[in-house]
């Protein structure tokens, strides 16, 4: 069984940033590849960014290409995601997800088998 832990979360002015990590424990993390999905009030939940199981691979939504940067660190069962230039329309709650099987889509909510419990990221000047 998969724990993760998000952390790194907090208020934050526009063109801020911030790094959140996601951090496996009870089994190794370094099997899955890992996502960032964020969920605001009202809406549905979203595919941020992935990486895959080696970090050889990056994927993006168009809303964060540029801004965010996705990493991990196996030796440390943690991935991070690097957050610059935060605009108002990036608060959220912000996930971590585990995909053990490999999913055709990553974005795809359903395809991943653990989850964090969130970390609250505000945008707020």
């Amino acid at each position: 069984q998969l724990q993760l832990v998000e952390s790194g979360g907090g208020l934050v002015q526009p063109g801020g940033s911030l790094r959140l990590s996601c951090s496996g424990s009870g089994s190794t993390l370094k099997y899955s590849a890992v996502a960032w999905f964020r969920q605001a009030p009202g809406k549905e939940r979203e595919g941020v960014s992935c990486i895959s199981i080696d970090g050889g691979r990056q994927m993006y939504a168009d809303s964060v290409k540029g801004r965010f940067t996705i990493s991990r660190d196996n030796a440390k069962n943690t991935v991070y995601l690097q957050m610059n230039s935060l605009k108002p329309e990036d608060p959220a709650v912000y996930y971590c997800a585990a995909d053990l099987g490999g999913s055709a889509d990553w974005r795809i909510a359903a395809e991943y088998e653990y989850w964090g419990r969130g970390t609250q990221i505000t945008v707020s000047s």
